[in-house]
């Protein structure tokens, strides 16, 4: 009975208005959560390179893009330069860790990393970690010791890169249950901490399911048993924004029914690492959402690696 909350933050909008109306909710129910930045330029209109992907089109047409992200965010990296998030909303940022939440790393530029880093190699990927890290260390005074991948896109040297930054757990990956990650038939250590609940845009406008009623699907889902509860991801520019009463439904009611809600770093505090189960990290699809994610791979018998 137990939900973690992680915040994407992808927008300069969503870091301005949503991330403050959200401390203000949190603190509302008494809850923590993890919020995860995006640190550089805002290249949100970039993201129409991505219309022909599968799935991308009905995606859009489902969670009304323009009314959740505004029409100049849409404008940025295209018609209008993409404003430096970290540089111009660094308070909003800092407020969030000063009322007790925990913050990370999301990345530096959100468009960027979601559309390319899984078909890009080591050097490429680095340069824009270490960006990302820069940037949260401009902005806060000291590096981060999480990370949650945009889009849930990973490749093979960004998992590296955790290892080497020394983060001791990150949110990358869809699944079911917090796993140590095996990489190519290398143990990491960074504990991977999956999403395990959908997502509001990927549920709205399928099976019936509106703003008004969709909280009842993801209660359902959280009511599903496991070792260690849910992993819930929200979004600024969604929960914090438009779609705060459908955030604020879902805490009543986890409240309601019992829930703990924490953040990250509360999830990890209570595992038991060397018992979690070894699991390949792969790519998969989820219901909902175009593209292929990082995903919980199967698992790896103890003693076989």
């Amino acid at each position: 009975m137990r939900i973690t909350l992680k915040v994407d933050v992808d927008t300069l909008r969503g870091t301005r208005e949503g991330v403050p109306a959200l401390l203000r909710l949190f603190e509302r129910f008494g809850v923590r959560a993890t919020f995860l930045f995006s640190l550089g330029p805002d290249h949100t209109g970039r993201a129409i390179r991505r219309v022909f992907r599968p799935g991308f089109i009905g995606k859009v047409g489902r969670t009304s893009v323009v009314e959740h992200y505004g029409i100049r965010t849409l404008l940025y990296g295209t018609v209008l330069p993409g404003p430096h998030i970290g540089r111009r909303a660094g308070a909003n940022m800092r407020d969030a860790a000063m009322s007790g939440h925990e913050t990370g790393v999301h990345t530096y530029d959100h468009i960027r990393w979601q559309d390319f880093v899984a078909k890009r190699g080591e050097a490429w990927t680095r340069r824009e970690f270490d960006r990302a890290l820069a940037a949260y260390h401009e902005v806060f005074g000291e590096g981060p010791h999480t990370h949650g991948a945009a889009g849930w896109q990973m490749n093979e040297h960004a998992y590296r890169l955790e290892q080497r930054a020394g983060f001791p757990y990150a949110s990358d990956t869809r699944g079911t249950a917090p796993f140590r990650p095996l990489l190519d038939d290398t143990a990491l250590e960074c504990i991977q901490l999956p999403t395990t609940l959908p997502t509001l845009d990927e549920l709205i406008g399928l099976d019936g399911l509106t703003p008004d009623n969709v909280h009842e699907r993801v209660l359902a889902a959280s009511r599903v048993d496991t070792e260690h509860g849910h992993v819930y991801t929200l979004h600024a520019e969604l929960e914090g924004m438009k779609l705060m009463a459908v955030m604020e439904r879902l805490l009543a009611a986890w409240k309601a029914e019992g829930f703990a809600i924490d953040a990250m770093d509360g999830l990890y505090a209570g595992l038991d690492v060397a018992a979690l189960p070894r699991h390949r990290l792969a790519t998969g699809t989820v219901a909902g959402r175009s593209g292929r994610l990082a995903v919980q791979g199967e698992p790896v018998v103890s003693g076989a690696n």
